[in-house]
């Protein structure tokens, strides 16, 4: 059975972008994006907050321009690692995490994306999450159709036209126009025998960001469910669940949570744990309480293991140890991208990526990220054979390039003099 693939401003110039300072162009670039009650607070913060190069320790003479592939972690999110693997490694018995880390973890992040604790679980990768929510829906025995897009992340269009193959998922993709998903074009797909609508929020490819709560709006109406995932969003764009109405959502820590490898996050809605989620698998954390009552002095019982299933998040997702380091990591970095607080970061890149979409269709390269897009990505076309891998390479510029795209990610430690780096190498 094969699936069914549906098909659906103002010129700021170079000169004025580069005399400005990256806070004071915001406004002009991103009306919007900082409420205007405090715009002027925010403009002071900026000049003095921004870049954050002090934070990192990129090597002298690289302009890192990839945090969408790997983003680097801040000297305290570095040292907290560094502390827990000494521990680690040595002869002392602090090894073991405090509970209340565990739960200051998941509260950090859940404050990110305005959650309640209980609703946050631990994921080893942002693909473990989409795969429990398919399966906790029981796709596709349940039956039902699942509506994505072209744009959704690589490994979850794996893991469904698996199912689609092996199981007869009915499984609908629609296609971008002009670098985007049009809501129309889901619109036209989504039924009431859908059961599950699957994005990227913010896209790998283009950086291309869905209204999320348009998703969920047309979703809702009719009677379906929406897996968002998150992980070129979460701390870099702002994320509202309560807002957007999102059903589950999932991400990894090593992106622009300025984590590590290993560790990630499932949000569930909580109303939908036990009744629409169910459990698929089982170990020693999904308990809230386990006793035995076979050896030396245990209390006496009809059978010799009791035990009672936890009814929050962790305990329907996770089952076993969590990768230690990571989890030190992810203590450290949220806190850290809170303080900084999200649509400051959102804006502190405007510029940036502005200045990338004037100059380089100017140099043959055509840009594929949507106008208006405000999400850490832009994307640029180029024909086969253009030395853009040796020209960066040999201005220590790291960006991620393709056979026929490159693909540039700014963060808080860029600024517009980085821009300029890539412009000249390409000139």
């Amino acid at each position: 059975m094969g699936h069914t693939v549906y098909d659906g401003e103002q010129s700021i110039s170079r000169r004025d972008l580069i005399t400005r300072a990256s806070g004071l162009a915001v406004a002009a670039v991103v009306p919007g994006v900082i409420p205007r009650s405090e715009e002027q607070a925010w403009v002071g913060a900026a000049q003095a907050s921004f870049p954050r190069k002090n934070d990192f320790t990129i090597p002298e003479g690289v302009t890192y321009l990839n945090g969408a592939y790997m983003h680097p972690m801040p000297n305290d999110v570095r040292d907290a690692v560094r502390d827990y693997n000494d521990r680690r490694g040595g002869f002392t018995t602090q090894t073991s995490v405090d509970p209340d880390f565990d739960i200051n973890v998941k509260a950090d992040f859940a404050a990110l994306i305005n959650a309640n604790t209980s609703e946050i679980s631990y994921i080893p990768n942002t693909t473990t999450g989409e795969i429990l929510i398919v399966h906790g829906l029981d796709i596709p025995r349940s039956g039902g159709n699942v509506v994505t897009d072209a744009l959704h992340f690589e490994s979850s269009i794996i893991h469904l036209q698996s199912l689609e193959q092996t199981a007869g998922l009915d499984l609908r993709i629609v296609m971008p126009r002009d670098g985007r998903i049009d809501l129309q074009d889901l619109d036209r797909v989504v039924d009431r025998n859908t059961r599950l609508i699957e994005i990227s929020l913010v896209t790998m490819y283009n950086g291309f960001q869905h209204d999320l709560k348009a998703v969920c709006d047309l979703a809702h109406s009719n009677g379906a469910y929406v897996y968002a995932d998150i992980i070129q969003a979460a701390g870099a764009v702002p994320i509202d669940v309560r807002e957007s109405g999102v059903d589950f959502c999932a991400c990894s820590g090593f992106k622009w949570l300025m984590s590590d490898l290993g560790l990630g996050f499932l949000y569930v809605r909580e109303d939908l744990l036990g009744s629409v989620i169910q459990r698929t698998q089982f170990g020693y954390r999904s308990v809230s309480a386990y006793g035995t009552h076979f050896l030396p002095y245990d209390p006496p019982a009809e059978t010799p293991f009791t035990w009672e299933l936890g009814e929050t998040a962790s305990a329907f997702f996770e089952v076993g140890s969590v990768a230690g380091s990571a989890r030190a990591a992810l203590g450290a970095a949220i806190p850290y991208l809170r303080e900084i607080r999200v649509e400051r970061i959102e804006a502190h890149r405007q510029p940036l990526l502005r200045l990338l979409r004037e100059e380089m269709p100017r140099l043959g390269f055509e840009c594929v990220t949507p106008v208006g897009t405000t999400s850490p990505i832009i994307t640029f076309t180029m024909g086969e054979g253009t030395p853009v891998r040796e020209r960066l390479a040999s201005a220590g510029i790291d960006a991620s390039i393709y056979a026929n795209h490159i693909r540039f990610s700014p963060s808080i430690y860029n600024d517009l003099a980085d821009v300029e780096r890539v412009l000249e190498a390409l000139s």
